[in-house]
């Protein structure tokens, strides 16, 4: 079976560069987060951080997903003894 193509590409070019650029801070221990300023480490979270400044300028990046929080069952507390 063929593997599906999509007609266009998901990602522009220029996300693709800011995703670099991100990488690269990351590696030379120059990326900071948003807020609080923390020196990044993870490439996941510098993947996130080029993918935001992308979206920012302007790039083709699709959507986030919004997650969100999921609802959790309110537990009943009553204990019979």
């Amino acid at each position: 079976m063929a593997a599906k193509k999509s007609g266009s590409r998901k990602y522009g070019k220029k996300a693709g560069k800011k995703v670099k650029k991100a990488m690269h801070e990351r590696k030379h221990g120059t990326l900071k987060s948003g807020r609080s300023g923390k020196k990044v480490t993870s490439k996941k979270q510098a993947i996130a951080i080029g993918l935001s400044e992308a979206r920012k300028s302007g790039a083709k990046v699709p959507k986030k997903k919004s997650g969100g929080r999921k609802k959790s069952r309110s537990k009943k507390s009553s204990k019979k003894s």
